[in-house]
């Protein structure tokens, strides 16, 4: 498995897998949408996503969003998607891409990732609890809609 930083040029690679994500999450699917959504993050160098191959065949990716800890004084991540097609579940995709996040955060000197994902995503709880995340007792998460 590679798992290698995306660019603009990736965008064909990458657009039917985050459409295929957002419908995991109960979204229509959107190509054109989805292709407008990750084309702005790249413009405005708003995200980093990585893209992991096994081969030559684009199976997954991550996607992580700059935060910052005003607590730690220092740059955080959200990993906000992270996604691998079912034919690649259990190749070990997954476990790279959080392992690419990880260490690109490293590189770049963040004191911190985090994520969430939906209480009944038993799967990806299981992967990331395998992978050193550790679940956040301490604090409830809380959002309101804007629009």
């Amino acid at each position: 498995m590679i798992v290698r930083q995306a660019t603009a040029a990736d965008l064909s690679t990458l657009v039917p897998l985050f459409d295929a994500y957002r419908e995991f999450y109960g979204q229509s699917s959107d190509p054109n949408g989805a292709r407008s959504f990750l084309r702005d993050r790249f413009e405005h160098q708003q995200s980093i996503i990585l893209l992991a191959f096994d081969g030559s065949e684009a199976v997954g990716f991550t996607q992580l969003f700059p935060s910052f800890s005003s607590t730690r004084l220092a740059r955080t991540f959200i990993l906000n998607d992270l996604f691998v097609v079912p034919s690649a579940r259990g190749t070990g995709a997954g476990r790279a891409l959080l392992d690419g996040a990880c260490e690109y955060g490293r590189n770049v000197g963040a004191a911190r990732l985090s994520l969430s994902t939906a209480v009944t995503n038993t799967t990806a709880q299981s992967l990331y609890e395998r992978a050193g995340w550790t679940r956040d007792n301490d604090f409830y998460a809380y959002a309101i809609p804007l629009t």
